[in-house]
């Protein structure tokens, strides 16, 4: 059994390799917020345990083993988070730092029955894949709404950065998964974009926003 410690490397590890391809140990201590030296000792320690691959000056890469026990761990986060929502009305802005912490519970029992009474969801909340209980994730292929022209028309189908506040910022804007967006602009000079969608006929999204936006064709 892993630690907390070790299942949030595990985990940070994992994702970092999804947004990035190769990982190294400063990436990883800037996305934990941990010394360059702890970081270190600890891929040692997972190394020891047959989770990581580690050489000094090399790309750190996670074992069949560690990546399934890493997905693992997201499968239990997200499932939490879509049980909060939509099983006890929480907000999707709500549930990640309760998720962070019942992930860590080895109960194999408690996250299946989530899982039955959901209905066996695919995404959470935000859009995101739940693996299943395999460590298996599919990857739906989406892009970025900045990536869009005038007079496309797109569904919103997940959010990239999923902070408290942005989650915020979108809620003050009625904007939620499964929304219909038309593009009527973008502005050539920032990229800015005006769009339509629900009861909103001119919403102006910086690129910022855009950027981290998921959409696939209406």
């Amino acid at each position: 059994m892993n630690s907390l410690t070790e299942e949030n490397y595990l985990k940070a590890l994992f994702s970092l390799s999804n947004e990035k391809g190769e990982v190294n140990v400063n990436d990883l201590s800037k996305r934990l917020e941990i010394k360059m030296p702890t970081v270190t000792s600890m891929m040692k320690r997972l190394a020891s345990k047959k989770l990581v691959n580690y050489e000094s000056y090399k790309p750190l890469r996670l074992t069949i083993k560690g990546k399934k026990e890493a997905a693992l761990i997201i499968r239990k986060h997200r499932l939490t988070e879509m049980y909060l929502v939509e099983k006890m009305g929480f907000g999707w802005e709500q549930v990640h730092n309760i998720a962070e912490q019942i992930e860590h519970i080895q109960s194999p029992e408690l996250f299946a029955k989530m899982d039955e009474l959901l209905g066996y969801p695919k995404l959470d909340p935000h859009g995101s894949p739940i693996p299943d209980k395999n460590g298996k994730m599919v990857w739906k292929e989406y892009i970025k709404l900045s990536e869009c022209k005038a007079g496309d028309r797109v569904k919103l189908s997940a959010v990239i950065n999923t902070t408290t506040d942005f989650l915020k910022f979108l809620n003050s804007r009625e904007l939620k998964l499964g929304l219909k967006l038309n593009i009527k602009s973008v502005e050539p000079f920032d990229k800015t974009m005006v769009v339509n969608y629900g009861k909103r006929m001119s919403e102006t999204l910086s690129h910022t926003v855009c950027e981290r936006l998921l959409v696939e064709e209406a």
